[in-house]
């Protein structure tokens, strides 16, 4: 079990307390850059990220007898959710920093059926609601490299 509440609050950030799903997406906006800034490798990058929802889907079925539906100390979500946003998409801290913004935006605002992904049984309703919210951010981010808006 402590594999899971490590995993599941990665790494102690999610027991912060308020704001442990902005610290998370910041850590993980940290890490993908030092990892991938000079070097992007997707397959790597999507491999990371399988790994990462298919582990926090685990984690979520594990904690969620201990601790309730979607606790705020599950932060894997939050991580995943930045490795999507920030898929396929050139890694300049610029790009980083406005995928952190839109990841935030839509995790946190939950339009376009993000709250609905929520009512998922277990670890699915813990993880797809910020998958989605990266698709969205992910997509809009896009189209800013692709559009050059800066």
């Amino acid at each position: 079990m402590l594999f899971h509440k490590l995993s599941a609050t990665v790494f102690g950030i999610g027991y912060i307390g308020k704001g442990g799903g902005t610290v998370a997406a910041f850590f993980c906006a940290i890490c993908w850059y030092l990892a991938w800034h000079e070097n992007y490798n997707a397959v790597y990058s999507v491999c990371i990220t399988v790994v990462i929802i298919g582990l926090g889907i685990w984690n979520g079925n594990m904690v969620e007898p201990i601790w309730g539906k979607d606790h705020g100390r599950v932060v894997i979500d939050e991580v995943a959710g930045m490795c999507i946003t920030l898929l396929f998409i050139p890694v300049t801290i610029k790009y980083v920093l406005a995928g952190l913004i839109l990841f935030r935006f839509f995790d946190i605002i939950k339009p376009l059926f993000i709250r609905k992904l929520e009512l998922l049984p277990g670890g699915w309703g813990v993880m797809m609601d910020d998958v989605l919210a990266g698709v969205y951010a992910n997509i809009i981010l896009q189209g800013i490299v692709i559009l050059h808006l800066f």
